[in-house]
């Protein structure tokens, strides 16, 4: 069969998890409140209050297009990140191997984990059905329009999926995958809003209208025109064409060189049993430079387990005494650990794999790319300039500017979360907390370590708003506050990644718990944006519409945040930060920017404190790994 039994077994399995039905439940409620919410801003004020039908059609206009570009952003990104997690921990476990001894073929290896993940995404989609039905009943919508919403809905996640289980299959690293997943994703998008914002056209065909070809989010802007019943051959026909193709392209590459990607040669042979060397190598030992010195301390250490009169042999208390004999006979230096070894590998080892270098590259491609548009849109005046098509203001530069602070938060918190639910996976946090480490050494040696090789991450953001200020499109005062900003907000990414890898005993849950917060935090803040952009009337009155979504976004923070370790500093955080975002998207509205970055730096900074506190009083790390449904 095509999909084969991987598929059928997460179609039976799915369904019996508690997360799944939560999230049946959360996701409609969420549309729900959502149209509440936009529907008390319009009729609760003065200013925006209903008279007439007209007016009802105009808030079912806006409401869809607030609608479609939200529910496509999520089940995309969700899917994403599903099926990425859930390759990326079938090669932690080393399952992913025992798979390809199987009778099963590529196609159903690769296809039956692809449709398995995007299994809870399409079943929230069909769910979001009756409430864009709904939206119909306001007048100023057709059912064509809801037609073509889901139809590109559907295609979107599809390949973001398919994207999300290429990379999960090619690259042998939680980090590595999730990283090239997020960055691949986000490229996409920000590369056609850059090209339609600047102008230019192909063969006659203008930017904006290949923009809804190649791109998902203008695909389903154009989805919800009025006018799709009558274009859509020009419009969607084209966008399903390319995305089918890239779909088919995609998963028929990682059916092709499955096997090739993941043939185990990654894992090195072990040495003798009396080898100073462990299973992972001389250079992962010794933290030596070069495979080839890995490879010379590796023919020593076998060549002694023979030369017993030379005099040469293993510690069998520890690794280091056979570290530095294997090290001796190459000839080669070793190097001296530091006082905190968790820090010392996590900064001076290839703790994430060589590969990470592509990662690397690949976000620098990203940073340049992003300073040549700078200075083009800078150059051409568009910088300020908004896209005509748009009811909202929002300037070009900020069409890059967000993505990118988007994608480097990501991955800082990638690597958070990653770098303990590899531990645990690969059984080696259990030896970690049985050492005579210090939680302190720990937390701090697994945080800085993140902090460090997700450094250019950091500083990369921070020069672009450098960039901006140089060419006089921030002021002083507010390049300060972006940067004192961005850098908590870089560590509290850091840490909750540390935090839900540590509170949830499965990894699987802890990526998405942990990824899946920060998306919804630059989502929810988003979202809030353009409902007060869209349908505000009184400011004064909007604290009672957003109050649904303050508490239920308080709700699922501390879900994440405490419910694996609660405490009350947890819950006040989880509380706070609905709250502080809300006046700040206010503030930020009326231009009281010191206001802003209060919010900003106190209460996230908080956040941390409240994760920090409880790690370095005691030993409070998931390792158990119950076998269930409910266990990913």
């Amino acid at each position: 069969m095509l999909v084969g039994p991987i598929f059928f077994r997460e179609l039976a399995v799915t369904p019996r998890r508690r997360s799944f039905f939560l999230g049946r439940l959360l996701y409609p409620l969420t549309l729900f409140f959502f149209m509440y919410t936009a529907w008390l801003l319009v009729a609760g004020t003065g200013s925006q209050a209903i008279r007439n039908v007209g007016d009802m059609s105009q808030f079912g206009i806006v409401l869809l297009n607030l609608l479609a570009p939200i529910q496509l952003a999520l089940l995309s990104f969700m899917a994403a990140i599903q099926a990425t997690s859930a390759i990326a921990v079938e090669k932690d476990r080393n399952t992913l191997l025992l798979l390809l001894l199987t009778r099963l073929n590529n196609s159903e290896l690769v296809l039956g984990r692809l449709f398995g993940s995007l299994l809870p995404s399409l079943v929230n989609l069909a769910l979001a059905v009756p409430i864009f039905m709904a939206v119909i009943l306001f007048g100023g919508t057709s059912p064509a329009q809801v037609f073509w919403i889901f139809v590109v809905t559907v295609a979107g996640v599809v390949l973001a999926g398919s994207w999300g289980a290429f990379v999960g299959f090619w690259r042998e690293k939680s980090f590595q995958a999730l990283a090239m997943a997020l960055m691949g994703i986000v490229t996409w998008v920000a590369l056609w809003e850059f090209l339609a914002g600047a102008g230019w056209s192909v063969a006659g065909v203008p930017a904006q209208t290949i923009g809804v070809w190649f791109s998902p989010l203008r695909a389903v802007a154009a989805a919800s025109d009025a006018m799709v019943g009558r274009t859509y051959v020009q419009t969607m026909l084209p966008f399903c064409a390319v995305t089918g193709f890239l779909i088919v392209a995609l998963n028929g590459a990682a059916i092709w060189r499955v096997r090739h990607w993941n043939s185990g040669r990654e894992l090195r042979p072990t040495a003798g049993a009396d080898s100073g060397v462990t299973i992972w190598g001389a250079e992962h030992d010794l933290g030596l430079e070069s495979e080839s010195e890995a490879d010379q301390a590796d023919g020593a250490a076998d060549g002694a387990d023979g030369a017993g009169d030379a005099g040469v042999t293993a510690s069998p208390a520890g690794r280091v005494g056979g570290d530095r004999a294997a090290a001796s006979v190459a000839g080669l230096p070793s190097r001296a650990v530091w006082n905190n070894p968790v820090l010392w590998r996590e900064m001076r080892t290839w703790a994430y794999g060589r590969k990470i270098l592509l990662i690397r590259v690949a976000y620098w491609s990203i940073s340049l790319a992003v300073l040549l548009a700078t200075l083009y849109l800078v150059s051409n005046k568009l910088a300020l300039a908004a896209d005509p098509a748009s009811n909202i203001y929002l300037p070009t530069i900020m069409k890059l500017a967000m993505p990118f602070l988007f994608v480097s938060l990501m991955i800082v918190n990638s690597l958070g979360v990653t770098s303990i639910t590899s531990e645990r996976d690969a059984k080696s946090l259990d030896l970690l907390l049985v050492t005579d480490l210090t939680p302190r050494e720990i937390l701090f040696g697994k945080l800085l370590g993140v902090l460090f090789v997700t450094l250019d991450s950091i500083v990369f953001p921070l020069l672009f708003c450098g960039l901006m200020f140089a060419f006089g499109l921030l002021s002083g005062e507010n390049l300060v506050f972006i940067v004192l900003g961005l850098s908590v907000l870089s560590v509290f990414a850091a840490m909750l990644g540390i935090h839900s890898g540590r509170s949830f005993p499965t990894s699987r849950p802890a990526i998405l718990a942990s990824l899946g917060t920060l998306f919804f935090l630059f989502l929810g803040t988003v979202t809030c944006m353009l409902l007060l952009v869209s349908f505000a009337g009184n400011v004064d009155s909007q604290l009672a519409a957003f109050l649904t979504f303050i508490v239920g976004g308080g709700i699922g923070l501390f879900w994440v945040l405490g419910a694996h370790t609660p405490s009350a500093a947890l819950f006040t955080a989880s509380i706070l930060m609905p709250i502080g975002m809300f006046h700040a998207m206010t503030s930020l509205l009326l231009r009281q920017y010191m206001f802003v970055f209060l919010d900003v730096v106190v209460i996230f900074a908080f956040a941390v404190v409240a994760m920090v506190i409880p790690a370095l009083n005691e030993f409070s790390y998931s390792t158990s790994s119950p076998r269930g449904f409910d266990d990913e």
